[in-house]
Formats: structure tokens, sequence, C-alpha cells
């Protein structure tokens, strides 16, 4: 078969299953804008901008600063001639902030998975990673040369059962502290609990963890903490913070760190300047307003990911059309990257989000799934 009869082929059957996608322009500041294809008004549900810190003056004043300063990219990795001031002041702040030694900046989040996970699962190490764990954990756990086996969601007791049965190797565990899809989250002390007591390396993915869950990390604890700059940063990146021991190896080891241009200069000080806002009182009161709206529709919930579960794959893609029919981007996500039969629309929370936004989401949603399941 050529390549051009197989790209058809392989084409064909994600059309044929009905999960074909393409991108879809959004002309948006913030929460709100318009669809480019149709200037039809929208307002975003969909979102990662947890803090609607993307649009707020001091952090695009940031990004501004430090292109007019240093131009518009780092030109090289860190290791040659890419790195600037501005990224070392920012992993300084990350490190102050995430109560570790050191940080280290990556291109992106699913880099700094990438890199965390394939220098220190190396030949001889097992790694044993939630089953809802991120593609990039997922990928990164493909990626290195330990082996790799998956635990129950959140299941303590069976992942406590394969470290005792590993043997010699030593224990490497990952887990999300909040699922991207279902928005729950891990029990993040038990798990430094656990490891602690097996001697497991702890890997700790906390890209969505604007609400928590807090971690604190044991004495005799060792973890590793990953986090992003691409969703309450507000700006493009990723790092990972904890024990300078351990970070210096990553900056010596860690391919996707070594051989990947620097993060751009403006992007570093955007996340720097939407840190500083995040620490702050004026952080604390955005963080008290996504409190406050993730509860209007789902009292007690730990993140503002919320998933409203259809079950076949047409009924959520129904419902985010009929959704978008009242102005509301309200995605639905499908297998593969959810399980079969657990179809589903995501709604993100955002403080950028108004009481109205929220009034006519409610509304919508009611329309769609009835009162009953829209509040559950």
């Amino acid at each position: 078969m050529t390549w051009e009869a197989w790209t058809a082929s392989e084409a064909r059957a994600i059309r044929n299953s009905g999960r074909w996608r393409a991108p879809r322009d959004l002309d948006t500041f913030g929460a709100v804008g318009v669809q480019a294809s149709d200037g039809r008004p929208i307002v975003s549900f969909a979102s990662n901008d947890y803090l609607g810190l993307t649009s707020h003056p001091a952090v695009i004043a940031a990004a501004h600063e430090a292109l007019d300063r240093w131009g518009s990219g780092a030109g090289s990795a860190r290791l040659i001639v890419g790195s600037r001031p501005i990224h070392g002041e920012l992993e300084r702040e990350i490190a102050g902030w995430k109560r570790t030694e050191r940080s280290a900046l990556f291109p992106t989040g699913f880099a700094a998975n990438l890199g965390v996970l394939t220098t220190f699962g190396t030949t001889g190490v097992l790694v044993c990673s939630d089953e809802l764990n991120h593609a990039s954990i997922i990928d990164g756990c493909r990626l290195a040369r330990a082996d790799a086996t998956v635990y129950r969601h959140r299941d303590l007791d069976h992942l406590r059962a394969l470290l005792r049965d590993r043997g010699s190797r030593r224990a490497l565990v990952v887990s999300d502290t909040v699922f991207s899809m279902d928005g729950d989250a891990a029990d993040v002390d038990a798990l430094i609990a656990v490891c602690a007591e097996e001697q497991a390396l702890l890997v700790l993915d906390e890209a969505h963890a604007v609400l928590g869950p807090e971690v604190a990390v044991e004495a005799e604890a060792e973890v590793l903490r990953v986090g992003t700059c691409s969703k309450t940063l507000a700006s493009l990146g990723g790092f990972v913070a904890g024990p300078a021991r351990y970070i210096e190896l990553i900056e010596n080891a860690a391919r996707p760190y070594i051989f990947t241009t620097a993060p751009t200069p403006a992007d570093a000080a955007a996340a720097l300047a939407a840190l500083r806002i995040w620490r702050s009182p004026e952080g604390g009161a955005l963080v008290a307003r996504l409190r406050a709206h993730v509860d209007r529709l789902r009292p007690g919930h730990p993140s503002p990911i919320l998933p409203f579960v259809c079950g076949a794959e047409q009924r959520a893609v129904d419902a985010a059309a009929a959704l978008l029919e009242q102005g509301l981007v309200v995605p639905a996500i499908r297998p593969p990257t959810v399980a079969p039969g657990t179809s589903r629309l995501r709604i993100t929370m955002s403080a950028a989000h108004t009481d109205t936004h929220l009034d006519r989401l409610v509304k919508a949603l009611v329309d769609v799934f009835g009162d009953a399941v829209a509040r559950t």
C-alpha cells in the first residue's frame, strides 16, 4: 500500500467512526468573542484560562515589555544561548511558590512530563501510573525505558500492592492531582504517604489544580511537582519543581529540555506576571470567584472541570451543537479521549465568566438535559 493510499484509508476510518475533527477559530479576548467563520457572538466554557489572566492588563504589559527587550524568541536551547534573565526569575518564583529548592522550565507541560518520566523512568525502574492520567503522562511512560504499569483510578490499595510486588526495582509513581476529563482529585496526602512508606519517587502533575488539592510534602518523601504555564498562568510553557539534585539532573539528562528552544521571553514574562497576581490578594479574590462559579453548578466539586456525561457519542455531539446555537462553546469529548460509552460535555469555569454568563449556561443546560441532570 502506498503512503497516499494508507493516509486516505486512515482518514476514512476516522470519518466513518464519526470522530473526524478540525480546529475551529474563535476570535476571543478572555471568555467572550465571536466565531471567526461567521461572526456569531459566543461565550467560551471550554478554556483552561481558569482565573481569566490571559486578558489581564499586567500580564499583557509584561509580555510587551519582554518582547521589546529581548525580541520574539529565545533563539536556542537553554544550555546553549537561549537562557534570558526572565527564565531564571520565573524559575525562582515557581520554586518559592511550590516550596521547593529549584524548578526548571520546559516549552510546554507535555514536554515537562516527557522530560521527567524519561529521565527517572530508566531501565530497572517500575513506573506506576493512574489509569486516568493525562496523555502526556501516558506518552512519557511509553517513551521511558522503565517497566510501566497502570493502577486503578485513585485506588491506593492497588498501587500499594504493585509497589510491594516490584522486587528490587526502584519505583516511580505518577498521578495528576486533578484529572482533566472528570475534574476529580487525587488523594494527594495519601499518595505522598504511600510513596514515602514504599520509598517510591512521586511525580505529581498539578496542571489543573487551581482550586487545590494542596501539596504538603513530608520530610521523608521524594516528590517532583510538574505544572504548566499554559492554563491558569495564562501563557505557554511547563515546569518541574523539586529538590535541587533532581532538577540539576533533569537539566543535564532530559532530552525535551536539552534539545528544545527555550520558552519565549514574552511567554516567561507573562507567566511570571500571572503567577504574582495569583499569589496576591487580587488572585485570592479571583480564586474565590471561580470557587463560587463551580459551586453554583456543582457544590463542593474540587475543580473548574465539570463533566456532563452523555454516554453515546452522538448525544454529546448534539448537546454541544444545541449549546452553540445559544452562543455557548462547550466541547463534546469523545473516544479516544475518554472511554467508549462515556462521551460527555466538558465545561470549564473561569473567573472571567460573569453571573450573566452562568445564567445563560444554566438555562441552556436545563434546556438540553432537564433540570435534574443540569444541576447534578
